[in-house]
């Protein structure tokens, strides 16, 4: 009775442990998207006012452009990256041997693209006039490269993420209002953008390797090409769901008129405010499900059952709810010029549930199963049938019609998953609670 006692007891503190790991990591992560919503808020009236619209625009356009090599350098690892680290975070051998193999891989992609894109720089005119400004802005490779964000949340101490990503808004909140005094100035807005990233990069690692014993080790060259390998899904996964989520505008913009664009930007942008709610979320949890998953597959599928009724429940009443006030959130966030935007954000208000249930069942269980290039597959397909799709619609009924797209794309996400799962055989398990067969 007594052992049986003690045994219950302490399964109880454990799973109150884990609890409060995730929930911290949760407000983390939040925070950190606070963050990225107050910088720019704070900074955007004064930039936008002293840049004026030609200077504001080139930083803008730099911005974007670089963010594609930012996504190819990165080569997958914000998914891959984390479940290694969570599954050998105890072994500071595997960890070092991690970190070296992660790092080295993103340094040569790093290298290889920083060639490439001085080559464009260098041959395009339009690129080359502005050269100072587009170096300055590659600069966010590098700090993608040292900023080991991935390392973090394979630990579960997203809390560290924020204080370093803090320090580094921090600073360039600081230097933009001491240096930008006018459009001439406007090159020291990337400059101090990455700059900042830069220093806190360089930070987080010496703390990484002080407190987590982490050291380079010498990798065989083969151990690299067979990374590049097995890291390749990811990188198939990620630059997927790059591509249809962000080419909507782009798209209609072909087909329609800015305005359309401008409608449907506005209503989309609102629900992206919401999709960083559920990344945080989906984050937060995404290395514990990894770790227990390889100590037992059943013990796994249990917990993505119960967050899924919780986090996709949760989901389900924000659709709900912006489905209803639509109306409201138009008139009071955008103004009464964007009276189109609400029908589009109706039609869009379905995304926060559809999506945290692709999460769940894709990030959080395919990847999870060892089932990444099933999954890698499913988005690869569903970005050729956005784009199909998108074209289609957003010829026929502009902004309507993309969003319908848009959310016909998602549906055909989950549909997938629902279906490659059923033939895995664990569909039941996370769905309804039953027997794993």
């Amino acid at each position: 009775m007594h052992k049986s006692l003690k045994k219950f007891y302490s399964g109880k503190i454990n799973r109150l442990k884990t609890y409060k790991t995730i929930i911290n990591n949760f407000f983390s992560l939040s925070t950190l998207e606070i963050i990225n919503y107050i910088i720019p808020i704070a900074t955007l009236p004064y930039l936008v006012r002293v840049l004026g619209p030609t200077k504001y625009g080139i930083v803008i356009f730099a911005q974007a452009l670089v963010t594609y090599f930012v996504i190819a350098a990165d080569y997958g690892y914000y998914l891959g990256a984390p479940r290694k680290v969570a599954i050998n975070r105890d072994n500071t051998e595997n960890l070092s041997r991690i970190f070296t193999s992660i790092m080295s891989i993103k340094f040569l992609f790093m290298t290889i693209y920083s060639i490439v894109f001085l080559v464009i720089i260098c041959s395009v005119k339009k690129f080359a006039s502005e050269a100072l400004v587009y170096l300055f802005s590659f600069g966010n490779i590098l700090g993608d490269f040292l900023f080991p964000t991935w390392f973090f949340q394979g630990i579960e101490k997203m809390n560290f993420i924020t204080i370093f990503y803090f320090i580094a808004k921090s600073f360039f909140l600081i230097m933009i209002f001491l240096f930008v005094k006018s459009p001439a100035d406007y090159f020291y807005v990337p400059l101090f953008n990455n700059l900042g990233i830069i220093i806190a990069g360089i930070l987080a690692i010496y703390f990484i390797r002080k407190n987590y014993k982490i050291k380079l080790m010498k990798l065989d060259i083969n151990e690299l090409r067979k990374e590049i390998e097995d890291e390749f899904p990811y990188f198939l996964t990620t630059l997927s769901t790059n591509a249809y989520t962000n080419s909507a505008p782009f798209i209609l913009g072909l087909f329609a008129d800015s305005t359309f664009v401008g409608y449907y930007s506005a209503a989309e942008r609102l629900i992206r405010a919401v999709q960083r709610l559920l990344w945080a979320g989906s984050q937060s949890v995404y290395p514990h499900i990894n770790r227990i998953i390889t100590q037992s597959r059943a013990m796994g599928l249990k917990f993505i059952r119960k967050f899924f009724i919780i986090f996709c429940g949760s989901f389900l009443l924000i659709s709900i709810l912006i489905f209803f006030t639509a109306n409201l959130i138009i008139e009071i966030l955008l103004g009464s010029q964007y009276g189109e935007s609400v029908v589009v954000l109706r039609i869009l208000s379905i995304l926060p549930f559809v999506i945290s249930i692709s999460n769940i069942l894709g990030i959080q269980t395919m990847i999870p199963l060892g089932l990444i290039k099933i999954y890698s597959r499913i988005l690869f397909t569903a970005m050729i049938f956005n784009i199909l799709l998108s074209v289609l619609l957003a010829r026929q009924y502009q902004h309507i019609g993309i969003s319908i797209a848009v959310v016909l794309t998602e549906f055909f996400i989950v549909i997938a998953i629902l279906i490659l799962l059923k033939l895995k055989k664990v569909d039941r398990q996370i769905l309804f609670g039953g027997k794993d067969i």
